[in-house]
């Protein structure tokens, strides 16, 4: 294949509405970004309690530079793990509630690496049809039998549980879906794990910070008690959104975590993080513990949006997370009400297969606590105008 052969590939995406572009954001991440020299009120970004650019995490970053410098060196397992990694992986296991933590880079590399180290040749994993690209790669890699079922269909799980004859099993699915909005009904998933001898791998990417007491995360949120959700579970936590830094970690029981820790290759084959990022995410779990205030502002803009979309020809999908998505339908659709918003001044992406399933294409808006009402009034008057 040639240069040639890709562009023909790259023309036919653009005839098809699904060549994606990138937007450089010229200013801290916020619910106004300038984008092209001009300043868009944005409902694109992760950052559900505006933690993002809040003064107490830079000061946390420049301080935890002034004494870690800007790189680790080398991987964790080598010399590229300090002490304000080992500090910040106690008070996430903490904050959750499990007896310890492993600190990744990146969640799509949490993802991989426990999948691949919990299953692997004549194991099964079971994974739900809308979870996340990571978890679907992570499947992938590892080499598992394969088991898809539709959507929370927890009957069509716990067939395909009871069938298997496999070594080892493993469901994995989303605990907050990333492009519905909708919650995996944990407590469900861990008994059938329980009835069935299975391992149970939860990404809670979009609801740690934001759903259970204190924004300890879906865990909390389904009152599960940490000791029984450790004997066979992983819970893995994203820090790029609510907590407005970067990484993720994977909690759960201490023979659990060191088995990560020596057999997760995302974790092991890797530069550590830079230790200032872990000296900010400490201070931002600080935040998210003292955080109420923003979780009940963050559900109030929730119900006014949904509240103004009521009666619209176009419908949210039944979300009570900051995840609000819009469906449109075709692709064209979606790329013509993005380019309307974006010519008043308002940023919603549109988000099209296959990230999402043929026919639903859709806006993506994500609310934050940074917002306002007025924001939310705006937006809503804007897609009135629109339909």
């Amino acid at each position: 294949m040639s240069a040639a052969d890709l562009q023909s590939e790259l023309d036919t995406l653009r005839e098809q509405a699904l060549l994606r572009t990138r937007r450089v954001v010229q200013s801290v991440c916020g619910p106004r970004v300038m984008v092209g020299g001009r300043e868009l009120l944005a409902f694109a970004s992760n950052d559900y309690l505006g933690l993002a650019a809040d003064p107490a995490l830079i000061a946390a970053a420049c301080a935890g530079a002034q004494r870690w410098g800007v790189g680790a060196g080398a991987a964790h397992l080598v010399s590229g793990h300090y002490s304000a990694h080992e500090s910040l992986e106690a008070r996430l296991a903490s904050h959750v509630g499990l007896p310890a933590a492993l600190y990744f880079p990146t969640g799509y590399m949490a993802n991989i690496g426990v999948i691949t180290a919990l299953a692997g040749a004549g194991d099964a994993v079971f994974s739900d049809a809308l979870n996340h690209a990571s978890i679907i790669d992570g499947v992938r890699l590892s080499g598992a039998e394969r088991h898809i079922y539709p959507h929370l269909d927890l009957a069509v799980l716990e067939a395909a549980l009871a069938a298997s004859r496999a070594r080892r099993k493993l469901v994995v699915s989303d605990a907050v879906f990333s492009m519905d909005g909708d919650l995996a009904p944990l407590p469900e998933l861990l008994a059938l794990c329980e009835r069935h001898n299975a391992w149970l791998a939860a990404d809670d990417a979009h609801g740690f910070g934001v759903l259970g007491t204190q924004g300890r995360g879906s865990l909390s949120h389904w009152n599960i008690d940490p000791s029984r959700a450790a004997q066979r579970m992983v819970y893995i936590g994203t820090l790029g959104k609510a907590a407005g830094v970067s990484g993720a970690f994977a909690a759960g029981a201490p023979q659990t975590i060191e088995w990560l820790l020596q057999r997760a290759r995302t974790y092991v084959f890797t530069t550590g993080t830079p230790a200032l990022l872990a000296v900010a995410t400490e201070a931002s779990i600080g935040l998210i513990e003292a955080g109420d205030e923003r979780r009940a502002h963050l559900r109030k803009l929730i119900a006014r949006l949904r509240g103004g979309m009521q009666g619209r020809r176009w419908k949210l999908l039944d979300s009570q997370t900051p995840i609000q998505p819009l469906i449109l339908g075709e692709n064209q659709e979606a790329l013509r009400v993005a380019a309307g918003l974006l010519e008043m001044g308002l940023w919603a992406p549109a988000i099209r297969p296959p990230t999402v399933p043929a026919g639903t294409a859709r806006l993506r808006i994500t609310l934050s606590a940074a917002h306002s009402e007025a924001d939310v009034d705006r937006l809503l008057g804007a897609l009135r105008e629109l339909e």
